[in-house]
């Protein structure tokens, strides 16, 4: 035990803890701390789950990651149940039912999905790659990871659904496959787009509609983005300071916790502050990259590379809708934003990493 964690990648966990206490620095100042009890504190709830956060990553760092690869299939089939029983018995949240209650706290089985389609995925193409050839493991992992897809469509999730489709993308094109399949996944990901439209919500529509023009609903759809620009702006070089936000302590700026947590950043900690933190992102996207390239496996190889996908498109997407130069889909910024079921997922799934990477001189990697 102690000499996998001397061989972890402490500039990874660097970064990753230190988002975390940003995050949670911002929380306590954007939250009523002295007032609220601890059911009802947004920042006592997340230093819980960041609780729970990080001993999820000391298990999945010390247990051997092969396990994942054992037993994927009936991770991916669970999950799937998980996803049926939401969409029956699932509570709504901000219009999507995606969230199973468990008294003051509330699970969103979608993250787990997440993470749990990168495993079965990388299982899934490192297993089948000489038994179906190119063609058919496009097809195949498509249908296994439109069945997932089309679960979080209805519920109505479209950003996860977003974030799984670029992880099956991202994952089959490092695969090894021809030019051509790649201009069939580029027609298959509009396909999907045009008829996903049609699956959206109106309120959803509607995010679209203002990302395209503003000023369209300055009162309705668009004031979330509005909002968030003026925060983001508001900020300065060097912020307002911690607690002293005014988009963000008079609660103008909505969803302020959560889908807009970096336009909070921006206002209190300023340019500097919102450049630093990009900074931390970008040094676990390359850390990350680092990992996959020194996997001992193509298994921890696919791993390293799904988890990196989604790290980069849910961090994309969330600073790019708190710019506006991105439609607000309710996508979480990893590590920052609240949510016990969100930091969970990416926590286990660093956990994951360090495991990949403390076993980086076991095997030699076959490369595709």
């Amino acid at each position: 035990m102690i000499n996998k964690l001397f061989k972890a990648d402490w500039v990874l966990l660097g970064a990753v803890f230190l988002l975390l206490g940003i995050g949670l620095a911002v929380l306590y100042s954007i939250s009523n701390v002295g007032e609220d009890s601890f059911f009802s504190s947004v920042f006592w709830k997340q230093v819980f789950y960041a609780f729970l956060a990080v001993s999820t990553m000391l298990f999945f760092s010390l247990a051997n990651y092969h396990y994942l690869r054992s037993y994927s299939t009936s991770i991916y089939f669970a999950t799937l149940l998980i996803l049926v029983v939401v969409l029956v018995f699932g509570e709504t949240v901000r219009g999507t039912s995606g969230w199973i209650g468990f008294g003051a706290f509330n699970v969103q089985p979608v993250e787990i999905a997440k993470i749990t389609l990168v495993i079965f995925l990388a299982s899934f193409i490192s297993q089948k790659r000489m038994e179906l050839g190119e063609v058919g493991r496009l097809i195949a992992s498509f249908v296994l990871t439109g069945i997932m897809l089309f679960l979080v469509i209805k519920q109505p999730d479209f950003g996860s659904a977003m974030v799984l489709l670029s992880v099956w993308a991202g994952m089959i094109f490092v695969s090894g496959i021809s030019r051509k399949l790649i201009f069939m996944i580029v027609f298959v990901a509009a396909a999907v787009s045009f008829v996903g439209w049609f699956q959206l919500a109106p309120y959803q529509k509607d995010r679209i509609a203002s990302f395209v023009d503003p000023t369209r609903d300055p009162q309705g759809a668009g004031y979330n983005v509005r909002q968030s620009i003026v925060a983001v702006g508001s900020g300065g070089m060097i912020g307002k300071g911690i607690g002293h936000g005014s988009q963000s302590q008079l609660n103008f700026l909505p969803e302020k916790h959560t889908d807009f947590i970096f336009a909070s950043i921006a206002e209190e900690l300023g340019y500097l502050g919102s450049i630093f933190v990009i900074a931390l992102f970008g040094t676990i996207f390359y850390r990350i990259r680092r990992i996959a390239q020194l996997a001992p496996d193509n298994f921890g190889y696919l791993v390293a590379v799904g988890i990196l996908i989604m790290f980069f498109v849910q961090t994309f997407i969330n600073i790019g809708m708190n710019m506006g130069i991105v439609p607000v889909t309710g996508i979480p910024l990893p590590f920052l934003s609240y949510g016990g079921s969100s930091l969970i997922s990416v926590f286990a799934a660093v956990g994951i990493l360090v495991n990949i990477y403390s076993r980086r001189e076991s095997a030699i990697k076959t490369e595709f």
